[in-house]
């Protein structure tokens, strides 16, 4: 017989991505949980806000395991010092350090203004400086999100300040931005972070692109950072003279994310890009949270055929898949491609109401999806979906 002070109902996992401009994952989640209890309120909700390497991230993986903020000042993209920050997660019993971080947090386009766009002295430094805190700190493990960069200098920013020297012909220190690296002439890693040597660094990474070349760094990314037509090729030719004094392989996959901080990574930090929704979900425990599980919702602002290339609706359905249990996705949009996904989602429930002015879709958001959420729960248990 089960006890009064235990769930009698169905047991349902809430694992959204953020809706961007509107609600953190977190945020998503409760109001997905709260929308579903009315309907149901014996059910068992086990929230799990989930990311896939863009920007909010770091602080998802933080609120999902029940860990702490850490706030250090950094450099943003154009040198002006910020108040940033950093995630150490919750234990999860191996006695290691975990971190997660965002270049997004520090270096990232959210930190400049449209006027502001300059690819030629946007630096990854604030990146470094972060990364750096948390090497001091006594990190073991580090996840590093690569989304929403301002950036194009190929990680020569964040380098430098975990203690890369970038020198010109004579021996001189050159500015770790694009427009110093013109000059440079010699990279010397000897001074590199020792504790690097040490430390697992995962970086969350959803593209595939090259650092040069027509689908690298310079030409895919560039224009949204303030890259003119004529700044493309300059940017590339640049990219790729730093790639041949550096060493490493310019060409591998996700060598291009976050304007070149993937090859940087890989080609001077030892570190090991994947996919970033899995890192998520196995740092929050996605697939234990699945366990004994009715149905698993997810959602995101808009579906769409970039949804199936890592994006968190198809991420969650894979992991819930192996468990068992059947996804459905509250989304805000549907855009061109979504087709793609719907083979991994039992159902797609959009949580608008109708066409309307963006700024009002965005206030109502939660709302919305609690609402949506509620007449979910409503349909299935209508036709006996309860426990």
């Amino acid at each position: 017989m089960t006890s009064p002070s235990q769930p009698s109902g169905p047991v349902v996992v809430v694992a959204p991505d953020s809706f961007k401009g509107a609600l953190a994952a977190a945020e998503v989640a409760a109001a997905v949980a709260s929308g579903w209890r009315t309907a149901l309120p014996d059910s068992e909700i086990r929230e799990v806000p989930m990311a896939d390497g863009g920007e909010g991230t770091a602080r998802t993986m933080v609120a999902a395991t029940g860990g702490r903020w850490i706030e250090v000042e950094a450099p943003d993209p154009l040198g002006r010092p910020v108040a940033a920050g950093y995630g150490v997660l919750g234990p999860d019993g191996s006695g290691r350090v975990r971190v997660a971080l965002d270049v997004a947090t520090a270096s990232g386009l959210e930190r400049l203004t449209r006027r502001e766009l300059d690819p030629w002295r946007a630096s990854s430094a604030g990146t470094g400086v972060l990364l750096r805190h948390a090497l001091d700190a006594g990190a073991d493990e580090v996840v590093l999100g690569l989304g929403g960069s301002a950036t194009t200098d190929g990680g020569a920013g964040m380098l430098a300040a975990l203690g890369v020297a970038l020198l010109d012909a004579e021996g001189a220190p050159v500015p770790a931005t694009p427009h110093g690296l013109r000059d440079v002439a010699s990279v010397d890693v000897t001074g590199l972070h020792p504790r690097l040597r040490e430390v697992r660094l995962d970086v969350a990474c959803d593209v595939t692109n090259p650092l040069t070349g027509p689908a690298g760094a310079a030409a895919v990314f560039g224009p949204q950072k303030g890259a003119r037509p004529a700044d493309v090729e300059a940017l590339d030719a640049v990219l790729a003279r730093f790639a041949a004094l550096v060493g490493g392989d310019p060409e591998q996959p996700g060598a291009g994310a976050a304007g070149g901080i993937g090859y940087a990574v890989q080609a001077v930090l030892g570190g090991r890009l994947t996919s970033g929704v899995d890192l998520v979900a196995d740092a929050v425990g996605l697939e234990s949270a699945c366990a004994g599980a009715r149905l698993v919702i997810t959602g995101e602002g808009r579906l769409d055929g970039q949804t199936a290339s890592g994006k968190v609706p198809v991420g969650v359905a894979r992991v819930a898949a192996r468990a068992g249990v059947p996804t459905v996705a509250l989304v805000g949009a549907l855009g061109p491609g979504h087709e793609r996904v719907l083979d991994d989602l039992v159902a797609v429930w959009p949580v608008g109401d109708g066409p309307r002015p963006l700024d009002r879709a965005l206030s109502t958001t939660a709302a919305d999806l609690e609402r949506t959420a509620r007449m979910l729960a409503a349909s299935l248990s209508a036709w006996g979906v309860r426990g």
